[in-house]
């Protein structure tokens, strides 16, 4: 005589059936999460009052294993009082060259968050941006990327019909504490993770195998990350971050 009547084997049944599922849904997400991250990019300013939210909503998803998370201080808002500590030139114009390239902006503007190079949004609200997060991937067949001590190897892959351009991004993991003492966020002291101190175009990739040379660090704390991408503010086919 069995030991478990017909009710009891109808629950082991679905029970068996809940855990292949759960099974292949964590064999998905861990897939998902060792492809190439999907790159998110805010623009901001410290002489800007609308950017400390989207900069709040930003630094909760740094840690995420699938993301490459990235703030780039601009400095068109430096007029209005002060003088952002970690804006640069090169990081207002590779904004410029989404708005006037793939985004087709009319003007640049902050806090502005970049996903993959194709779709932008405000950054303000922490629900919209966190479903344009989770519903963005890099394209498939995005070539393999290799970082061995300062080379950089690309595998061979199909690229855009312009080529792509490589760029060597360096950022600090740390949050680190700003106070601010005058203009639109005069007082406070806002924190920042992740910020790009280093921005450097290594070369142009046409879809061959190739390797990079990179130059060392300034700061030894600083993380390295490779974008590949369509030239001129074009989609981001390819990341990495080490």
């Amino acid at each position: 005589m069995s030991a478990f009547n017909a009710k009891d084997r109808s629950l082991l049944r679905m029970l068996a059936i809940v855990g292949v599922s759960f099974a292949i849904a964590t064999a998905c997400m861990d897939g998902a999460s060792a492809g190439p991250p999907t790159v998110v990019e805010l623009y901001q300013s410290q002489g800007c009052s609308s950017c400390p939210p989207a900069n709040e909503n930003i630094s909760t998803l740094t840690d995420r294993p699938d993301l490459l998370v990235l703030s780039f201080g601009v400095i068109y808002w430096d007029r209005l009082g002060w003088k952002d500590t970690f804006a640069s030139r090169e990081n207002t114009q590779r904004q410029y060259d989404y708005s006037n390239g793939r985004l087709k902006r009319r003007f640049v503007a902050t806090p502005q968050v970049v996903i993959n190079g194709k779709i932008d949004i405000v950054g303000n609200n922490r629900a919209e941006l966190t479903r344009a997060v989770n519903g963005a991937r890099l394209p498939a067949g995005a070539p393999a990327l290799t970082l061995s001590g300062p080379l950089l190897s690309i595998a061979a892959a199909a690229a855009p019909s312009g080529g792509a351009d490589v760029w060597l991004v360096r950022y600090d993991p740390r949050t680190v504490q700003v106070p601010i003492q005058a203009g639109e966020n005069g007082g406070r002291t806002l924190p920042h993770r992740n910020v790009v101190h280093e921005l450097v175009r290594v070369g142009a990739w046409t879809g061959k195998a190739a390797t990079y040379a990179l130059p060392p660090a300034t700061d030894p704390a600083y993380r390295t990350a490779i974008l590949v991408q369509g030239v001129s503010g074009g989609p981001i086919i390819a990341s990495f971050k080490a």
